[in-house]
């Protein structure tokens, strides 16, 4: 969290105005008590009372967000202005993922429900204002392909295309289902590009996250978009990848290109 250079400030008020002023909508209670000379029990109070006036949201314990007039209504502005904050304030990597990262990419069949974001150990979900952050965990996050988008406030680390792809497939739960995979499937393909498509998935070392992403996509009209995936994955040979896991598979036939079992029917809405 960036440093601001002020005189010592005579409230909370009017350390919030001026940190709203300089562009920047959210503090940690170290750094206010530090800049007001406050003890926590004061912050605490001016906390629960600009609270109580809309002016702060507290989506973790000893975090705030400044919320600007135009979003009193919501309780908070979205979780883009904040969310960059928010994890170097809990001292986590993480990047902006699954339908979250999709809806960037103008693949948003219709807005989802959670900001959604990928982490390396677990996290409660939270609340500011209206909007939930869900977390997701990865253990090999480091290796995820990502970008820095700009925000109204600054930037904001997020899976790239090809990275959300293969996510999607990975948190499928999370993702709405395979149905719903497959609409925002259609859409992100004009986002995704063939040979990074290859390289994400090598980086991501499950290869039947691959196998079932290459056999949706194939199957919404985006087939120009895995032979470059197909290729990859016939030259490792794998086994073949259930396309819905815990259905049965017996009696359900196989795709060729992607060794998939289809034991499950995807209808996407397109």
């Amino acid at each position: 969290m960036k440093k601001r250079k002020h005189n010592s400030v005579k409230s909370l008020d009017e350390f919030v105005e001026d940190l709203q002023a300089g562009g920047r909508y959210a503090f940690s209670r170290d750094e206010a008590i530090g800049e007001w000379k406050v003890n926590a029990l004061t912050l605490k109070k001016a906390v629960m009372r600009l609270v109580g006036k809309r002016r702060l949201a507290v989506p973790r314990r000893g975090f705030y967000v400044i919320v600007p007039a135009e979003y009193r209504s919501a309780g908070a502005p979205p979780p883009s202005w904040f969310i960059d904050d928010l994890m170097n304030h809990l001292g986590r990597p993480y990047y902006v993922g699954i339908l979250s990262a999709a809806s960037l990419y103008g693949a948003a069949h219709q807005q989802p429900q959670e900001f959604q974001v990928v982490t390396d150990i677990p996290q409660r979900p939270m609340m500011a204002g209206r909007s939930r952050i869900r977390f997701m965990v990865k253990s090999n996050l480091e290796r995820t392909p990502v970008r820095e988008v700009k925000t109204e406030t600054g930037t904001m680390r997020v899976s790239t295309p090809e990275a959300t792809a293969l996510d999607l497939l990975r948190y499928v739960r999370a993702a709405g289902g395979l149905n719903n995979v497959a609409t925002v499937l259609a859409e992100l393909a004009e986002s995704i590009d063939g040979r990074k498509l290859v390289e994400a998935a090598r980086v991501d070392g499950e290869i039947a996250f691959a196998q079932r992403l290459g056999y949706i996509l194939d199957l919404v009209g985006a087939g120009e978009r895995t032979k470059h995936l197909e290729r990859w994955i016939n030259k490792l040979n794998p086994r073949n990848a259930p396309l819905k896991r815990g259905e049965p598979l017996k009696g359900c036939p196989v795709d060729r290109r992607f060794r998939v079992v289809v034991n499950f029917e995807v209808e996407a809405d397109i």
